[in-house]
């Protein structure tokens, strides 16, 4: 996102607010990289942005909810709230219009994906993080009506989304981390469930993104059927494997900081074949979260080189 944005030398409130911006930084970096993909994630703020909640944008960072500006900071708001239609909310209908003008660019050459807010994100995005924490224990019926009307609107929105061209349907439940498994498991699984099964059924393959530690809750992840699940620095990649089982496609799990914004294209090789050899062949290379803004250009090549190479575990060997 950042990266792809300073590369095409935008601001970043023009790439997460105009859908030619952002194309246009998305086709350059496939381009000049080599990618097999391209991305309409800007930012979480899409659907709470369209459904009135209060948004900061900023010139040079990705926008961000405003939790005292949250649309449901009274709880009796969500009986009257009506959930925006993604063809013509402002910031759905962008990116919207972003999938249209990738899937035009690069046909069926390169995956496009899309994105919606997972159950838990979109919900805490609505209601406001820690008031949504405290729901939790102190009023699981109005969890459940909250959950329930934002994965409809996910839903819809994915096969918008599919509908404009997208290949791949990212979904980003980071606030999934916080909660553990138990509160997991009853409340947000069931609607991530769902949330998969629809874009299974509108065609296109599913991308599940929880920041942070998920070690707890990954055999859960496992189960929904998503064709990719990301893993954070947080879990050990050998870790992840055990939670998951043997079939589960895993992307990641370098930090992005440390490992990749600090690190050098052959610090970043050498633990790229450690995390290859921890997964196993059901492996995609990536970091754990977003590249960092800044990250040497030669250290991003070494990502895309060590992903291309043939080397291998039985080459490595």
């Amino acid at each position: 996102m950042m990266f792809a944005s300073d590369l095409a030398g935008s601001s970043y409130l023009d790439y997460a607010t105009d859908y030619r911006v952002q194309s246009a930084a998305q086709l350059k970096i496939a381009g000049e990289f080599g990618l097999d993909h391209v991305s309409v994630i800007s930012d979480p703020c899409c659907e709470a942005s369209d459904c009135g909640g209060e948004i900061v944008y900023y010139d040079n960072e990705p926008p961000a909810p405003l939790e005292e500006g949250a649309i449901l900071t009274d709880k009796s708001t969500l009986g009257s709230l009506r959930a925006p239609d993604p063809n013509s909310g402002p910031r759905m209908s962008n990116r919207l219009l972003a999938v249209r003008e990738l899937a035009e660019a690069v046909g069926d050459q390169l995956l496009v994906e899309g994105w919606v807010e997972g159950p838990c994100a979109e919900a805490a995005d609505l209601r406001g993080i820690n008031r949504l924490m405290l729901d939790f224990y102190d009023d699981p019926g109005f969890v459940r009506e909250l959950v329930e009307f934002v994965v409809e609107l996910g839903i819809a929105f994915a096969r918008a989304q599919v509908e404009a061209g997208a290949t791949m349907i990212g979904v980003g439940d980071a606030a999934s981390s916080l909660i553990g498994p138990s509160f997991y498991d009853e409340f947000i699984r069931p609607a991530e469930q769902r949330l998969v099964d629809a874009i299974h059924e509108a065609g296109a393959i599913c991308r599940l993104h929880i920041c942070g530690n998920t070690r707890v809750i990954l055999p859960s992840l496992a189960q929904l059927g998503c064709e990719i699940v990301d893993v954070d620095a947080m879990v050990p990649m050998e870790a992840a494997r055990h939670a998951a089982g043997a079939e589960q496609l895993l992307l990641g799990n370098l930090d992005p900081v440390r490992a990749i914004l600090n690190g050098t294209p052959d610090t970043i090789r050498a633990a790229f074949a450690n995390c290859q050899r921890e997964a196993g062949s059901r492996y995609i290379v990536g970091a754990g979260c977003e590249i960092p803004r800044g990250t040497p250009l030669e250290n991003f090549r070494a990502i895309v080189e060590y992903a291309r190479t043939e080397r291998g575990l039985e080459a490595d060997a």
